[in-house]
């Protein structure tokens, strides 16, 4: 089988800019009526040669310095000088060609080379320093954007890595909270119900077995987190019997929705904890997940006074907040407030797409 030779992008992009400036200078020779197809072929083949040759130099040259990764202030003047001497040796090389082309194809030599070199130079001169400018800028320029680009990704993929510890590292606080108060709640059942602690034990064998089959800095479905709450609120019924009772609404649209595990949970323990546990009479509890807007709408509402939640949340809040604002970019919310009739409503807000 023959092998392909591949071309890459920079020399596909040095041979096409060189023939098309050695073509321009072609067809400027041709409007102007001095055109001759023989002396054309020789510029267009020597012309490219020339640029390649004293650009790729250059290049090879600036990469075994390390020029591409240094800062504009350092650069700057090694450019300047790097072009001035890009100009000269295409000076020198074009004005040679020039007049051996004179010399061999026309056939017509009726002064020196010295002479000629002294009428041309000049214009050669600046027409090179123009052309090397030009591309001496454009391959700095781009591996500048490169530089940045990489930079900018870099950072970037290092801004992931550290969200994704930090969400790890508050939803693994989460857990083993979670699942003490859980085991408290079975203390209590074990010495005043002891049927219901086999049935609390069952639960949080469930609950247990669920969360370790969810990656707890992963997100999951609302689905599966309000199965969460329910077990959870079961385990709480049995302890506080009718002191407590439960409702929960949830929109079919929601259900498959992904958001971040013990999230209600979160704000369900904190209104049990800290609002019907301190109540004599107990309460109420209301989930309830909505669409509003392009927002799920997901508030806990519970009887209690918001200021014994505040002083006394704890972990449990303030780890829930932290982790809407890693995980959402800020486009999250979450509020919490005492309504007229000593209740407290607490609300998530969080992006549907």
């Amino acid at each position: 089988m023959k092998s392909v030779i591949k071309i890459t992008t920079y020399w596909k992009i040095q041979l096409i800019g060189w023939i098309i400036t050695s073509l321009y200078w072609g067809f400027s020779a041709f409007i102007s009526g001095n055109f001759i197809w023989k002396i054309g072929i020789f510029d267009l083949i020597l012309d490219v040669s020339i640029g390649i040759t004293l650009t790729n130099l250059y290049r090879n040259f600036a990469l075994k310095k390390g020029w591409t990764k240094l800062n504009l202030k350092i650069l700057a003047p090694k450019i300047v000088l790097s072009i001035l001497v890009l100009s000269f040796l295409y000076m020198l090389l074009i004005v040679s060609k020039l007049y051996l082309v004179r010399l061999f194809i026309l056939e017509n030599s009726p002064i020196s080379f010295i002479s000629f070199f002294k009428l041309t130079q000049l214009q050669v001169f600046i027409t090179g320093t123009r052309l090397m400018s030009v591309w001496v800028l454009a391959y700095h320029l781009y591996h500048y954007s490169r530089l940045e680009l990489e930079t900018v990704k870099e950072n970037a993929q290092l801004s992931i890595k550290i969200k994704e510890a930090q969400l790890n590292n508050l939803s693994a606080q989460l857990n083993p909270h979670f699942f003490f108060n859980s085991l408290n709640n079975i203390k209590f059942l074990v010495l005043e119900n002891p049927s219901s602690a086999r049935r609390a034990i069952d639960l949080l064998s469930d609950l247990l077995r669920n969360s370790l089959d969810t990656n707890i800095g992963k997100l999951i479905s609302l689905n599966d987190e309000i199965n969460l709450v329910r077990d959870y609120l079961e385990l709480e019924k049995m302890r506080f019997e009718e002191r407590l009772q439960i409702k929960i609404e949830i929109n079919a649209d929601t259900s498959q929705h992904l958001i971040l595990p013990f999230s209600i949970q979160t704000l369900v323990e904190n209104a049990i904890k800290h609002g019907i546990e301190k109540r004599k009479s107990g309460g109420f509890i209301m989930v309830k997940v909505e669409m509003e807007n392009s927002f799920i709408k997901i508030s806990v509402q519970n009887s209690g006074r918001l200021i014994d939640q505040i002083q006394n949340s704890g972990i449990g809040l303030k780890n829930l907040n932290e982790r809407l604002l890693l995980q959402y970019n800020g486009n999250a919310s979450f509020d919490i407030k005492e309504m007229r009739d000593e209740t407290v409503l607490a609300t998530i807000l969080i992006p549907s797409k």
